[in-house]
This record gives structure tokens, sequence and C-alpha cells, in this order.
């Protein structure tokens, strides 16, 4: 089970690599950034963002997602560190991320973070026929008949 929820976690992550990230030891909201996914890397991904970011200063780290179809959703907890390699900073620079930085790789302000991945707790809200039935009835419905709910390693 664990490996096929984790591969539709992955799968539904790279068509909208959009999530809530935040760090655990701050008090501070979550707030929306992109991912930066690579599909040979799947126990880490990237953030571009600044050096005045409330989460620049890294540290333990947890990520909300919810894919475009409100049909699966992921809280993945790790660890956000500096990025510094330079091919990997190159590697997924393009148009939308200049953007968002006035000299572009040169700014001064850019940051990258590395998101290294510890653990997941995974949802797939794929109800059963019974549960659907329970649902539209108002009847009590046990979590199992909404679909699938596994804690996965990374």
């Amino acid at each position: 089970m664990s490996t096929d929820i984790r591969t539709k976690m992955w799968k539904a992550m790279a068509d909208s690599p959009n999530v809530m990230l935040s760090l655990t030891g701050s008090d501070a909201p979550s707030e929306p950034m992109r991912a930066q996914l690579d599909k040979d890397a799947d126990s880490e991904f990237w953030f571009y963002t600044t050096d005045s970011n409330r989460v620049a200063s890294g540290g333990k780290a947890m990520v909300h997602f919810s894919s475009k179809g409100h049909d699966l959703y992921a809280c993945i907890r790790g660890t956000l560190v500096q990025e510094t390699r330079d091919e990997i900073i190159d590697k997924y620079w393009s148009n939308p991320v200049e953007a968002w930085y006035e000299k572009g790789k040169e700014d001064p302000s850019l940051r990258m973070m590395r998101f290294e991945l510890e653990d997941a707790e995974i949802w797939e809200a794929d109800p059963s026929f019974k549960g659907m039935f329970k649902m539209m009835s108002g009847k009590d419905i046990k979590p199992e008949e909404m679909g699938e709910h596994d804690k996965v390693k990374l």
C-alpha cells in the first residue's frame, strides 16, 4: 500500500507542485511556495526564495500539499537547508523563476533551499460506493470507506 500511495503523491505533486511551507520551530504561518521537483530525486526537492524570507534560516520544516482535484493530500516533514550547488540552482532556473528576481541569478537576495524529506502522511480521497451512499444519506462513515491513508518514509 505505501509504495502505491507514495507514487500517487509524487505524480500529483508533479502535476501541481504548489505547496504550503513552514518551519516547525516557528509560529510564523505557512506560506505558498512552488516546489522544484526532480523525477529522479524522491527524497528532496527545492524552493527558490530570498534571504529575507521567513524560511531562509532553514531548519525543521513541514510542507502541506493538496492535489488539483482535491483527491490527494499530504503532510511532508523534513529539513530545509540552503542549496549552494550551482548546478542545482541552474538546473531549475526558468523564466517564471527569474521574474521574481530583479537581477536574475545574480540577485544578491536570491536563495535556494533544499527540502530533505523524512516522512509523509498521505490521504487519498477515493470514497467507496458504500462510503458515498453513507455520506449522501447522512449515515456514519468509517475513515476506510473514504479512501486510503498511510504514513510513509521518504
